[in-house]
């Protein structure tokens, strides 16, 4: 009952926030979850015995997305956020490089949570709320059909040793729902994309999210925890609840980009 609770909170503030707030107030909101989210990144980096300095990690996701929200100088800004993070890290020595892959994605927090944040509220700014409410129906049916479809017919773990009960099942029922929320959500929006064009590209979104959902669950399995917080009664924290999003936004915005 409280995850459900919880889930209608979460679709009642997402639902308010593209088709309500004004831009200024969206720029807010998303600094916020960058925020929040960033900070519980680099707490799981440190449970992981990763030296990531958190105040540098924050403050240059905030940057990032607010470069991409208004469409300033982005380049300059991400090479100096990057080249201040590598830095910052190399110049501490107690990093420990147990996993060179997991310490490699400690530098880079601010790419990873502060760019796509940026970039949907452009998306939102500049195209209207529709675009980005069609991601959230692709990015919603996959998670819901990832989830059904592998309790009731999972049967091959998808990648046992970073997150045991995905399954390739469900990952295939996932894949499905995209394509299929992009060609019906998109018939609605009005895209400029044939059926096969709108499943496909659906599909690649969907594939996206779960990578990006495995790409969290190896920092959560590294750490030793379930959950990135405890920020959402029933559904982790920030991380948990963007994870998905995080790694389809930029082929999301490319793509709309050519429309």
């Amino acid at each position: 009952m409280r995850r459900a609770i919880s889930a209608l909170a979460i679709l009642a503030v997402v639902v308010g926030t593209v088709w309500w707030l004004p831009p200024w107030a969206t720029f807010v909101l998303a600094e916020i979850i960058v925020l929040l989210a960033l900070s519980e990144y680099a707490r799981l980096a440190e449970r992981a015995g990763i030296f990531v300095p958190t105040g540098i990690v924050v403050a240059a996701g905030l940057v990032i997305c607010a470069s991409v929200s208004w469409d300033y100088a982005v380049a300059p800004v991400l090479m100096a956020a990057t080249v201040a993070m590598g830095a910052a890290a190399v110049g501490r020595g107690r990093v420990q490089r147990s996993d060179g892959w997991f310490h490699t994605v400690g530098l880079f927090g601010p790419l990873y949570v502060g760019l796509p944040i940026g970039t949907l509220v452009a998306i939102h700014v500049r195209r209207g709320p529709e675009l980005v409410f069609l991601l959230l129906a692709v990015i919603v049916a996959s998670d819901i059909a990832q989830f059904y479809g592998g309790r009731m017919i999972g049967r091959r773990p998808l990648a046992p040793a970073t997150s045991p009960k995905k399954t390739v099942e469900g990952a295939i029922c996932g894949i499905v729902a995209g394509a299929a929320a992009m060609v019906v959500v998109g018939q609605w929006r009005g895209l400029d994309f044939h059926p096969l064009q709108a499943g496909a590209f659906g599909a690649a979104l969907a594939g996206l999210g779960i990578i990006g959902d495995l790409f969290e669950s190896k920092l959560k399995r590294e750490a030793g925890v379930k959950d990135a917080s405890g920020l959402i009664p029933g559904h982790g924290g920030i991380l948990d609840r963007l994870d998905s999003w995080l790694f389809a936004i930029p082929l999301f915005d490319v793509v709309i980009k050519g429309m």
